[in-house]
């Protein structure tokens, strides 16, 4: 145990154990701009698929539909293979995270999304192939959604493992604002490229442009997350790791040993997934195909959202520092329970100032539940086994909860003709997550050595017996 009296001697000079300092500060920021520079490409990818599902390979990937709503369903089934594929990446980048580091494992994820991207804007259609289109589009989508799934753990670790105890929430939701910065990338590229072609020419070749500029952005990304290296509380129980041949990693591992963390954050997740693919895709799809509004005015709209939302939530992680994870937590899911109720009757004035408003109330919503969650799910797991823990408490909930959002709201609106069910459905979805708020046990200021130090003694207990 040398290893682990020497990070018990070192605790005071790590970022991750609270050090202060400008130099301290310097890196902490090096760390924060490398992990959100890959998170905004990954999610710039991840996003203009969403929006193309609903603009575009509704018409050119299927065969013609009397029911436009019929497409769009078979498009958002395409765009849910990327959410079944991305646990899967969890577990896999996860268990090689936890064995090798962060770092490596980002770099990989970023060049991997990076090429199914734009291998993506270079398919045929289906009138060029017939099905092998929509064939060929799933298995790309397959792969962007395995490297979106690994990325996700490895970058809000990155920065949650470097940051100071009191101030981990804070610092750890600046990836999270990677997210919809990402989204206003790509609403911002489409919007412009439709603004700038004509509905066919946009239709025919100018949604290609936006997947191919991400080889652009991926290599900034990527060269970016070259300048940084593994926490130091990683460094050391990789060390730990190395002389204690009995240290175990990976999915069963966080199971055995965690279930209780990786169900609370599905639980936490789940409410605040749906309403996010309800706010950002199925809005879309709602004032487009239900109300018949112009496709660059919703993008505009959505543009403006997007720009609140990215500055909201790192003042919600600030928030969660001070007032604790749980208060914060549960008044975004009890918010989220009501928002939709308040939501699609303001959609169907068609007023851009109402529209505007409540988008932008439902991502101010979902921050109060998303700003939090790098910090509250590195908060539950130890640094061997952590990637692995947040991977799969966060990537698992997307199948049955982002990737069928979309779906069943539009089949809800499909069957009924109303969005009151599409309400229901959120509410119900908002009470499963404030649940788990309650069971949620408060960690706010917790060291993450001190996690660290209790699995130890675990173990030797296990040994022990």
């Amino acid at each position: 145990m040398a290893v682990g009296n020497s990070t018990q001697g070192t605790s005071q000079q790590s970022p991750s154990s609270g050090a202060s300092g400008s130099t301290a500060r310097s890196g902490l920021r090096k760390v924060v701009a490398a992990s959100m520079a890959g998170t905004i490409v990954e999610w710039y990818e991840f996003f203009l698929y969403a929006t193309a599902a609903t603009l575009v390979f509704n018409v050119i990937f299927f065969p013609p539909s009397e029911n436009p709503l019929d497409n769009i369903i078979k498009a958002f089934l395409t765009y849910a293979v990327g959410f079944i594929a991305r646990p899967l990446g969890g577990i896999v980048f996860g268990h090689f995270g936890d064995k090798y580091g962060r770092k490596r494992l980002l770099q990989l994820a970023i060049i991997l999304v990076g090429v199914s991207t734009f291998l993506m804007g270079c398919l045929p259609t289906f009138d060029a192939i017939g099905y092998a289109a929509p064939i060929l589009l799933v298995v790309l989508r397959f792969f962007q959604g395995f490297a979106v799934g690994g990325e996700w753990g490895g970058a809000v670790l990155l920065v949650a493992e470097h940051s100071p105890d009191k101030e981990r929430g804070f610092w750890a939701s600046w990836p999270q604002a990677a997210v919809p910065a990402g989204n206003l990338i790509a609403t911002v590229v489409l919007l412009t490229l439709s603004w700038t072609l004509s509905e066919e020419a946009f239709l025919s070749w100018g949604w290609r442009v936006a997947f191919w500029l991400s080889v652009v952005i991926v290599a900034v990304g990527y060269y970016i997350r070259t300048k940084v290296t593994d926490a130091p509380i990683f460094i050391e129980a990789q060390a730990e790791a190395e002389q204690d041949k009995r240290t175990r990693y990976g999915v069963l591992e966080v199971l055995k040993r965690y279930p209780r963390g990786v169900f609370t954050a599905m639980g936490l997740r789940f409410g605040e997934n749906i309403m996010y693919y309800l706010v950002v895709t199925f809005s879309i799809t709602y004032m487009s195909a239900h109300l018949g509004m112009n496709t660059s005015t919703i993008l505009t709209l959505i543009l403006f959202a997007h720009v609140v939302h990215f500055a909201v939530i790192p003042v919600v992680g600030r928030f969660s520092d001070k007032l604790g994870r749980k208060p914060v937590y549960a008044t975004g899911a009890v918010l989220a329970a009501v928002w939709g109720f308040i939501a699609f009757p303001l959609f169907d004035t068609e007023n851009d100032w109402l529209i505007v408003g409540v988008l932008i109330l439902g991502l101010m919503i979902h921050a109060l539940m998303y700003a939090g969650q790098p910090a509250i799910m590195a908060e539950m797991f130890p640094t061997r086994m952590r990637y692995s823990g947040v991977s799969l408490g966060y990537q698992v909930t997307s199948i049955v909860a982002g990737s069928l959002a979309p779906i069943i709201a539009t089949l809800l609106l499909s069957t009924y003709g109303s969005w009151v069910p599409v309400a229901i459905y959120l509410a119900l979805a908002a009470a499963v997550t404030l649940v788990a708020v309650i069971a949620l046990r408060e960690t706010v200021g917790i060291s993450l050595r001190s996690i660290d130090d209790a699995d130890r003694e675990k173990l030797a207990e296990r040994v022990e017996a």
